[in-house]
């Protein structure tokens, strides 16, 4: 093991691995550390949960950890699998085996193998193939996985294609991992993947989601994306990407949007929502495109990119509250570049009030999608961003804007008006947001008064009665 790697006090004699692996070895079966805690311990990484492989079967596996668990889950049993937690560490130990999708499932075939080399080769790329035999730690790397670690690189242990075949998830893998590790893929890789890319429609939305996911938190999300799209690969399960490689009019030149939408996702935090509306802000611009006299317009094209992103999240069964958080991210960023024509209190009170806890993500991105290299346009935009920041701060100090509320509740509406609870109530209470949005604090005798006007201008004869609660 590499000297100061994040295993060793995980493999120093007492330990939880170590007692795990002593009983494997009484009990005469194979134990080895594999998968990306030990991909991450070359790397200098700390890994998560630990992953094992051995040559006993799962019912044999449970009885040699037995005595050492506080806890055993089986969720996973029908694959090999069986985890349990020892002294706190949590670890899943399975068979060796073999597996493959077969086309009509999206459920993996799984063979158990009495060989870690046969094992290994089934991993998805040779940095995954690597493993630790124990209890005694020897390092074991079959297919070049430690040179591919210090070359940088992304190669499967066996042949690509084939290893596509056994799980076509594994393709947009490789530009999971060239993100989260800013990694090269090899040249065999990338064309197995061009040739393959179809068998990826197989794959449940799910575990695309998961993957797609995790590529936008990396550390390179714009050039991994980049060559997927290249491939033809995000054709499968993100075609708007690649619809955002607009011609360029030849007369008014535009930015490049595809271009554009990489850097943008590059310069926002790594945070899930924020990269998927970085990632999809401008995907309404294709649909909206217009070259006029005067250049090329892409007139609501938040509106529209905010519903197509909708329908898109959704395919890819991302949780609503995420679909809705990410859909109104792209239908305000737009909001903010009016207020290079001034902003009025009650536009900065709407633009805080309609982006509501979304506001900081919201600013955040505005920010990003500034990718100018006209440093004069740059500083405009930061010196507008910085004044409408200041603008919200000092409104938020007179009018607590998070938490704008019309001036009276529904209770004293409702005793005012002399109506019960229903329609009429809404409509009065949204009359008096507005005021309270438009105008600022009017104060709860003013309110009455407009109150009072709109109630005789809808033909409603108010009681009067003002309800103090």
């Amino acid at each position: 093991m590499p000297h100061g790697s994040p295993l060793t006090g995980l493999l120093e004699a007492g330990s939880p691995v170590s007692a795990v692996a002593r009983a494997f070895s009484n009990a005469g079966k194979q134990l080895y550390l594999v998968g990306g805690t030990v991909r991450d311990a070359f790397l200098g990484r700390s890994g998560g949960d630990l992953d094992f492989a051995t040559d006993a079967r799962p019912d044999e596996t449970r009885k040699v950890i037995d005595p050492l668990t506080s806890a055993v889950w089986l969720q996973g049993i029908e694959f090999g699998t069986v985890g349990a937690e020892i002294n706190g560490v949590r670890m899943e130990i399975t068979t060796f085996r073999t597996e493959r999708y077969p086309p009509e499932s999206r459920h993996p075939h799984v063979t158990y193998a009495d060989d870690v080399y046969v094992d290994l080769s089934r991993r998805d790329f040779t940095i995954n193939a690597l493993a630790i035999k124990l209890p005694d730690p020897t390092p074991v790397d079959p297919f070049g996985g430690l040179a591919d670690l210090r070359a940088r690189l992304l190669r499967t242990p066996i042949d690509p294609r084939d290893s596509f075949s056994d799980d076509p998830l594994r393709m947009l893998r490789a530009f999971r991992f060239a993100s989260q590790l800013d990694f090269t893929i090899d040249p065999t890789v990338v064309t197995a993947i061009e040739a393959g890319k179809d068998q990826l429609r197989t794959v449940s939305a799910e575990r695309i989601r998961d993957e797609l996911t995790k590529l936008l938190l990396g550390v390179a999300p714009g050039r991994a994306l980049e060559l997927a799209e290249s491939t033809g690969l995000t054709d499968i399960f993100l075609p708007e990407l690649g619809a955002l490689r607009l011609e360029q009019d030849p007369i008014h030149r535009h930015k490049d949007v595809f271009k554009h939408t990489l850097a943008v996702v590059e310069r926002t935090d790594p945070q899930p929502e924020l990269r998927l509306a970085a990632l999809l802000h401008d995907i309404g611009k294709p649909k909206t495109r217009s070259i006029t006299p005067q250049g090329v317009s892409f007139h609501h094209h938040e509106v529209v990119g905010s519903q197509m992103a909708k329908s898109r999240l959704r395919a890819l069964r991302y949780p609503n509250e995420t679909v809705d958080a990410v859909s109104e991210l792209i239908r305000l960023h737009h909001r903010f570049h009016t207020f290079a024509l001034g902003w009025t209190d009650s536009a900065v009170r709407r633009y805080v009030r309609d982006a509501g806890p979304l506001l900081h993500s919201l600013n955040h991105l505005v920010g990003a999608d500034c990718t100018t290299r006209n440093p004069v346009k740059a500083r405009q935009l930061v010196a507008r961003m910085q004044e409408l920041e200041a603008r919200i701060e000092e409104l938020e100090q007179k009018e607590e804007l998070e938490r704008i509320r019309p001036e009276l509740d529904g209770n004293q509406v409702m005793a005012y008006l002399g109506v019960p609870p229903g329609p009429i109530v809404g409509r009065a209470l949204a009359h008096l947001l507005e005021i309270r949005l438009e105008e600022g604090v009017i104060g709860p005798d003013a309110a009455y008064q407009r109150l009072d006007a709109w109630a005789r201008a809808e033909g409603i004869v108010p009681a009067g009665t003002k309800a103090r609660v």
